[in-house]
């Protein structure tokens, strides 16, 4: 019967196979151990979506939009993520459309994944599936692509698991890919492609950015289990579609049909669909948007499954002037189906309003009621002792409140377990209870409380980790950021006066490091009198606003000179601008493009950087003017920054390497191996070295990941695997001053995640560049000499530099020594043994067994009579002084 049932049902000719996801490293570069774990803010971001398992007690779930997805951990109370496996290639993995628990087998958990539906994502939609709540996954790849960070994100759940045969999963698609199917567990899909409609809705059709253009489509699957027996699939189905003339579809015989469902309401989008079987009710919750952000107008509606008939059962109809709102978030108490709860979808001012009726939506109670205007009346109280941050600083007159009750509350749910817990979701975390029913008690108050331990879903886009005071300070999108003393404690507040809505930049005085400074975007119509940089004197602790230049509506990168004295700033669409002092004026920078990338030298106050179109632009009076440096070959765009303690020391990454410059951006060596890179921090130097560790988010040996090197940059291990990805990381990346191996890194939605070492002690010789002063505690075994050649036309000098165990470092000088000018050269040895060259600048080495030659970089060919260069390397093997010689090219 079972396969007669299967061979009726229509479906597309396509059909997808899975894929295994790969979760073993594959580089060959050497790793060393290390532990990872979020610096604790705890939530941070949109969670559209929190799914209790309905048979599994304390099997809980949670979506977000940009930061993966989570399971509850109950002896814990906190959240385990289970996307981190996802990396750089497949970073739209990280947004999570919809996700369902099996209610049969309750190890069976499966995600619906990818970030965007236009060009911003360049990847295809997936369908993860795993057998061990998801601490492993398979996937099986779908011809579009998926949207969790679209419109219409919190509407749902589209992927559902039949309750009766378990094996059948449906899934909607959004922009007119229909409804699909799986009958192995998600491990193959195919369209449905008797199912009539894939939804029209778009909040915008015209955007051209491809945004608001977006289609929701089909947005959630709802079963009824009584039309089935256990191991046959469900033959009644109700389907959620964005369509506002035709919002809710039925099948009775398990797909091979469907209809509209006579008699529904028109007019708007139903978001949520929930069935309560005992009471034979659809429940349905409308708004005239997608949401999450917007919606001015809704119904919440009833359908008698017996008789066919709808009961509008809005506690505010849409008629009404009152209501000012749609409706999302919609839940039933499944100890008492009778009990039902909705939330408002949007309701900015004064807050979010949650409604609850006992009677099936006969009547209905709020969750706070006007007194007299301003005042209210509330039947709950908020504890944010773990999280103080969640008032966000402000100190709002009634009748708004502080911390608010929340916003784009798309996700409510009362565990099917237990009616005295509740959990929803807001646009900046979970929030939950424990005593709900005190709702219904006259007079009594249920306490709501953060339930987002765990949880982390900040986009990170700056962090510094100064010499001295807190470890860490974070520059964060939407939430500001914070001064982390304590990197496994939530912090009490983020940055205020001013409050930045997303801190952009963020930089210290690296010899007084108490002195920071922050830049960052905000709604200037809201506050336009207040400044996009801000100034703190005890290293974050406290903030104050500088002035601005006219014209600047978002904070671009800001940079402090080493000493405090002075700040070059380039806000995003206006000329850079440097201001001596505490940005009580401003004036323009000379010759430093609009939108450039601003850093500061750490030993010479008066010296900036700037990088933007592939060039290096350097400033020597203090960011008054800068010069573009000789330098080519540069990425267009990428990030830069320059080591402490050793002036004109650069690092740049970006599209197609990793480079360096000892001579303050003058010129570059591109450091081998290295095919791309997203950023480059630095930490403190291994035991025994004298250079600092240097931390990259890179590709190497075709593989991404980050990886440290404790030998300035002629060997690099990788210091992640491939379980530890988190998506596209890298925005924002430091190492730490004080501790060594320890770095902090930005990701994108999955917060501030920072790595110790766990393998065994390092020590390493110290290391030396050109520009290094050898420390008097290395005493070199290799006693220095000159051994000058002369060629026809120059003359080559090898001096040999420091050497440790493994490897040594040398310079070599080349002089001309004709008497007219010669446009290039070219230097030679051979080694006496199995040396090898590791790292080379200002210079283009080639080796073939123990022969050596280099010649000339771009910029220091042209040597006039009697002028001279010379360029460094690092090797390994022993130390060696061979006879060089030069000729002209």
């Amino acid at each position: 019967m079972r396969r007669r049932l299967f061979v009726m049902l229509t479906t597309a000719a396509v059909l997808l196979v899975a894929a295994v996801v790969r979760m073993s490293p594959v580089s060959a570069v050497t790793s060393d151990p290390y532990a990872y774990k979020n610096v604790r803010i705890d939530g941070g971001g949109f969670v559209p979506g929190i799914i209790f398992n309905p048979t599994e007690r304390n099997l809980i779930y949670a979506r977000t939009d940009i930061g993966g997805a989570y399971r509850w951990n109950q002896s814990t109370k906190s959240w385990t993520p289970l996307l981190d496996w996802v990396g750089w290639d497949k970073w739209g993995y990280n947004g999570v459309i919809s996700l369902a628990t099996d209610p049969v087998q309750t190890n069976r958990v499966y995600a619906a994944v990818g970030m965007y539906t236009n060009s911003w994502d360049p990847n295809n939609g997936a369908i993860l599936r795993s057998t061990d709540k998801g601490d492993t996954w398979q996937a099986t790849a779908l011809p579009f692509k998926l949207g969790g960070n679209m419109p219409g994100r919190g509407m749902g759940e589209a992927l559902s698991v039949d309750p009766n045969d378990n094996r059948v999963l449906y899934f909607g698609a959004p922009n007119g890919n229909g409804l699909w199917r799986s009958t192995d567990y998600g491990a193959t899909w195919a369209k449905v492609a008797s199912f009539p409609n894939p939804g029209n809705y778009a909040q915008d059709p015209n955007d051209p950015n491809g945004y608001l253009s977006h289609k929701p489509g089909v947005v959630w699957v709802t079963y009824d289990p009584r039309s089935s027996t256990q191991g046959s699939p469900t033959k009644t189905i109700y389907v959620g579609v964005a369509d506002k003339e035709n919002t809710v579809y039925r099948t009775t015989d398990g797909g091979a049909t469907w209809s509209r469902l006579a008699g529904q309401p028109t007019g708007y989008l139903a978001h949520k669909g929930v069935l309560d079987t005992e009471n034979g009710y659809l429940y349905i919750a409308t708004s005239d948007t997608g949401g999450p952000y917007d919606g001015a107008k809704g119904d919440v509606w009833r359908y008698a499954t017996a008789t066919g008939t709808w009961t509008q059962i809005s506690p505010v109809p849409s008629s009404s002037s009152d209501d000012y709102f749609g409706y999302s978030g919609l839940t039933i108490d499944r100890q008492n189906p009778g009990t039902i709860m909705v939330a408002t979808q949007i309701s900015w001012w004064p807050d979010v309003i949650f409604f609850r009726s006992t009677d099936s939506g006969a009547t209905w109670t709020r969750v706070w009621d006007w007194t007299s205007y301003p005042n209210r009346s509330f039947r709950y109280k908020m504890d944010i002792t773990e999280n103080p941050w969640l008032t966000f600083g402000t100190n709002p007159q009634p009748p708004e409140v502080t911390p608010k009750l929340g916003w784009m509350t798309e996700s409510l749910e009362i565990d099917p377990f237990d009616s005295n817990r509740m959990m929803y979701g807001t646009g900046a975390t979970i929030y939950g209870t424990e005593n709900l029913t005190q709702w219904d008690v006259s007079g009594g108050q249920f306490t709501i409380k953060p339930m987002a331990k765990g949880l982390e879903e900040t986009a990170v886009l700056d962090l510094i980790s100064p010499p001295s005071g807190a470890p860490l300070v974070s520059g964060l999108g939407d939430i500001g950021g914070f001064r982390h003393t304590n990197l496994d404690a939530v912090p009490p507040m983020l940055f205020t006066q001013p409050n930045f809505t997303s801190t952009t930049s963020l930089d210290y005085a690296e010899k007084s490091p108490s002195i920071m400074v922050r830049a960052g975007n905000f709604t200037d119509a809201d506050r336009p009198n207040d400044s996009h940089v801000a100034f703190s004197t005890d290293g974050g602790a406290n903030w104050f606003q500088g002035s601005e230049p006219g014209g600047v509506n978002e904070g671009g990168t800001v940079a402090s000179a080493a000493d405090g004295s002075r700040f070059v700033w380039a806000p995003r669409g206006v000329t850079p601008v440097y201001s001596v002092g505490y940005g009580n004026s401003w004036q323009q920078a000379s010759g430093l493009p609009t939108d450039a990338v601003v850093e500061s030298d750490r030993v010479n106050p008066m010296k900036f950087y700037g990088l933007s179109g592939g060039r290096l632009y350097v400033s020597t009076n203090g960011g008054a003017t800068f010069t573009a440096t000789a330098a080519t070959g540069l990425p267009t765009s990428g990030k830069f920054k320059a080591v402490p303690g050793i002036e004109g020391d650069l690092w740049l990454a970006g599209d197609g390497g990793l480079w360096h410059s000892t001579n303050s951006g003058a010129s570059f060596t591109k450091v081998s191996g290295i095919t791309k890179s997203v950023n480059v921090g630095f930490g403190k130097a291994a035991p025994g070295g004298n250079y600092m560790a240097i931390f990259t988010v890179a590709t190497i040996d075709g593989v991404t990941g980050l990886y440290r090197s404790d030998d300035a940059g002629g060997s690099w291990v990788r210091i992640n695997d491939d379980k530890h990805q988190w998506g596209n990381m890298g925005e924002a990346l430091t190492g730490d001053p004080r501790v060594y191996g320890r770095v902090y890194l930005g990701t994108n939605g999955r917060g501030i995640i920072y790595g110790d070492r766990t393998g065994p002690p390092v020590t390493v010789t110290p290391t030396v560049t050109p520009t290094v002063t050898v420390s008097p505690t290395v005493t070199p075994t290799v006693t220095p000499t000159v051994t000058p050649t002369t060629g026809t036309g120059c003359t080559a000098t090898y001096k040999p530099g420091n050497q440790w165990q493994g490897g040594f470092q040398a310079e070599v000088s080349v002089q001309n020594t004709g008497s007219s000018a010669i446009t290039g050269w070219k230097v030679t040895w051979t080694w006496p043994g199995d040396q090898k060259i590791t790292q080379l600048w200002n210079g283009t080495p080639t080796q073939t067994g123990a022969n050596v030659s280099v010649t000339n970089a771009s910029y220091n060919g042209n040597l006039a009579a009697n002028a001279s260069t010379s360029f460094g390397f690092t090797a390994s093997g022993a130390a060696t002084s061979p006879t060089v010689a030069c000729a002209p090219v």
